[in-house]
């Protein structure tokens, strides 16, 4: 496959990514329904498939115009987007940190409250802190992992394709094997040590060094010559078994796989991607190959295509229904009539399919501009060809 059709969008990532936002709704509204569809398929989140996703788009794009142009291209582009995403979560962080607050305090809701509780315990340090992406509270870590990731992907990238993948793979696993030893608590405790005020859980839930490694597997898996691997046949019945039993385990147990035994929690935590978690995880994907010949006989769904299309203002627009819904109506931890949270939840995702239409439209409109731009410069040409033409002829 050549670079040009390696960067081509593919409607399948897009149509995951819209399922993975769906999921990331489903489980961040305050509603009854999130503790059962959250983690519906097994001990694995949207978050790990909204990553890697994303991961994998970067890689196909980016590598391929870097094939194409040179790795001179892979740091502007890849921090341009960067800087897109900063300011977006700037966004986000500034309505939390002013109205949110503000409503949370007036309506007495402990939702917010406890969403923001560094930021009302000592705000001189939360504020500054947050806008350098050192306090990330809940509902607000995902977009800065996704940051720091996109900003060290020129150098992922550039290394991999002069040196090839090996030693960068190799580098990722030894940072994640050294998270599940407590590298990231370890490295904050020293910082403590030298006056650092932050509370390690206030700097984010998804621990960097265990979530590069997800990243970096996926820039691999999109920067790969060629079609998607193939899944060998003696590895499908495994793969298939892992998935099987994982979604059963979680739906009989819960989320927490044996409760109140914390070395098995460690093997499937979310948070540091613990080995059994990656497992699940591995064996979806394998199986998600392994059957997709057969996604082109089902009819495609369009509106997770759309919503995955324009992932980042959806994204977004989800952190900020979920926030105003924590504000007015409350915690998952407050008993609401099913109704309610169901027309919640209906509101909610005809909100985030207009932002989707909105984005889609918006987009669609500077094509056509640029379109209609190119087709007036092309035409001016042949006019001027033309007149030319006609003075050589006469």
């Amino acid at each position: 496959m050549q670079p040009a059709q390696r960067s081509a969008r593919q409607w399948e990532l897009d149509a995951l990514r819209g399922l993975m936002l769906v999921l990331m709704t489903l489980t961040h509204m305050p509603t009854g329904f999130s503790p059962v569809l959250s983690q519906p398929f097994g001990f694995v989140s949207a978050a790990e498939g909204f990553v890697l996703i994303s991961a994998v788009l970067a890689g196909r794009v980016y590598s391929a115009r870097a094939e194409r142009q040179g790795l001179a291209v892979l740091r502007p582009g890849l921090w341009r987007r960067a800087a897109t995403l900063y300011l977006c979560h700037a966004a986000l962080l500034t309505l939390a940190l002013t109205l949110i607050a503000w409503l949370g305090v007036v309506r007495h809701q402990g939702g917010v409250t406890g969403l923001l509780e560094y930021f009302f315990i000592d705000p001189t340090v939360a504020v500054p802190a947050a806008y350098a992406l050192l306090y990330n509270p809940p509902l607000l870590d995902v977009l800065p992992l996704y940051i720091v990731l996109m900003l060290v992907s020129p150098w992922v990238i550039a290394r991999a394709l002069r040196h090839g993948w090996r030693g960068v793979l190799c580098v990722s696993l030894l940072l994640w094997l050294a998270e599940q030893w407590g590298l990231g608590a370890w490295l904050h405790a020293g910082a403590q040590s030298l006056g650092w005020p932050l509370p390690y859980k206030d700097m984010g839930a998804f621990h960097l060094f265990a979530w590069q490694g997800l990243w970096v597997v996926g820039l691999w898996l999109g920067a790969r010559r060629g079609p998607w691997p193939v899944v060998r046949a003696w590895l499908w019945l495994p793969a298939l078994a892992i998935v099987l039993t994982g979604l059963v385990w979680r739906h009989r147990v819960g989320q927490d796989p044996m409760p109140g035994i914390a070395a098995v929690a460690s093997l499937f935590d979310k948070w540091s991607l613990g080995p059994l978690r990656l497992l699940n995880l591995a064996a979806m994907v394998t199986v998600l190959l392994a059957s997709a010949p057969w996604w082109r006989v089902l009819p495609r769904p369009l509106p997770l295509e759309l919503l995955g299309r324009q992932s980042l203002p959806v994204f977004c627009a989800h952190v900020v229904i979920a926030l105003f819904t924590l504000a007015f109506f409350g915690s998952v931890e407050v008993l609401r009539p099913w109704t309610t949270d169901a027309v919640l939840l209906a509101a909610t995702f005809a909100g985030l399919f207009g932002v989707a239409l909105v984005a889609q439209w918006r987009d669609q409109g500077g094509a056509l501009v640029r379109w209609t731009r190119a087709c007036s410069h092309y035409s001016s040409k042949g006019e001027r060809g033309e007149h030319s033409a006609n003075l050589g002829a006469g």
